[in-house]
């Protein structure tokens, strides 16, 4: 019962009694000893007055008493109500590391769901809702997903963040932003995004830019660059130096040596490509295979064989058969014969 609406009840109540008893019942008076204190001689109509007030004032005391209680506690799920709308919004952005703190028993079992679970909204749901959180992060992450760059800052989201990622690269790909800016100010960026910029500039940049940023290079934009040399298109000239000094940024292995030098084959030059991996096999003994690899795939048999003759007798099997074959005019190509 609203407490206005109650004092007037209760008022009109009391006032009614008082005058049905003065008028109809009695107008005598009395007097009340009250804890030894003798109280002046008053209508009964009115101690019946006081009496009915004293209880009204009781009983809305009580009641405003629960009432507080009962406005606390509301007030505690419309907090947990903000935080979950606060843990959906984090979701949706996929922050890292999230964990809400809530009063309520069922807002809290809740809430920690959405905590550890990945949401993502469907592009169908009604951005017309009436909760802004919401609403602006599902328009600022459906226009990311749509190639659009959007202002991130407000919501506090790291680098590594995919969202920032995408945006990003939207914001490059919309030349927003160069590949100067995002590699020179790297510490800014996620790593994998600078890989991202590199691998796309080593298309087409020249051998100083490519060296300049080849911190950042992956075995993706190494093989772009490979492509590149004596093509037709965004020609590259590269020393052996310099594409050793390439190689030693990564960490390669036997069988991508082999992919380098299958990749050599269609646009280095022989003589070039041979010193490559000599020069290579030199440094890394494990290389050798690659170097025989490369140099049976140039039809080069004399320094082939030298290596083999040299070997030890359970050394580079795979090569021995190779050539055995060879010299009994079996042509095979040397690809079958690598592990």
């Amino acid at each position: 019962m609203h407490i206005k609406k109650y004092t007037v009840a209760s008022l009109i109540l009391i006032a009614l009694v008082g005058w049905y008893i003065f008028a109809y019942i009695t107008q005598e008076t009395m007097s009340i000893d009250f804890f030894g204190i003798h109280t002046p001689s008053l209508s009964i109509a009115l101690w019946v007055v006081l009496a009915m007030s004293s209880l009204y004032i009781s009983s809305l005391v009580h009641m405003s008493f629960y009432s507080l209680l009962a406005s606390l506690k509301l007030r505690k799920y419309e907090k947990d109500f903000e935080k979950i709308i606060d843990a959906i919004v984090d979701a949706y952005l996929a922050k890292k590391d999230r964990k809400h703190s809530f009063k309520t028993p069922r807002y809290k079992l809740i809430g920690s769901l959405i905590d550890y679970t990945t949401l993502s909204p469907d592009t169908e749901l009604d951005v017309n809702m009436e909760n802004e959180k919401i609403k602006d992060v599902i328009e600022a992450i459906n226009k990311v997903k749509n190639g659009e760059v959007v202002d991130l800052k407000k919501y506090s989201l790291s680098k590594s963040n995919q969202l920032v990622v995408q945006n990003v690269k939207n914001s490059y790909i919309n030349k927003n932003i160069t590949a100067d800016e995002i590699l020179n100010n790297s510490q800014k960026y996620d790593t994998d995004l600078c890989k991202y910029i590199y691998e796309d500039i080593a298309k087409t940049l020249p051998l100083k830019s490519i060296e300049k940023y080849s911190s950042f290079l992956s075995k993706e934009s190494l093989f772009s660059i490979l492509a590149r040399i004596n093509s037709e298109e965004n020609i590259l000239e590269i020393s052996n130096d310099a594409l050793i000094a390439l190689f030693d940024k990564l960490e390669l292995e036997q069988k991508d040596f082999i992919e380098i030098s299958r990749k050599l084959s269609k646009s280095m030059a022989p003589d070039q490509r041979m010193k490559l991996f000599e020069i290579l096999s030199d440094k890394n003994e494990e290389l050798i295979e690659v170097y025989l690899y490369t140099l049976f795939d140039l039809e080069l048999l004399e320094p082939a064989d030298e290596i083999l003759r040299n070997s030890q007798e359970n050394e580079y099997l795979n090569f021995k058969a190779y050539r055995a074959l060879k010299e009994h005019n079996q042509n095979f190509n040397i690809d079958l014969f690598i592990s």
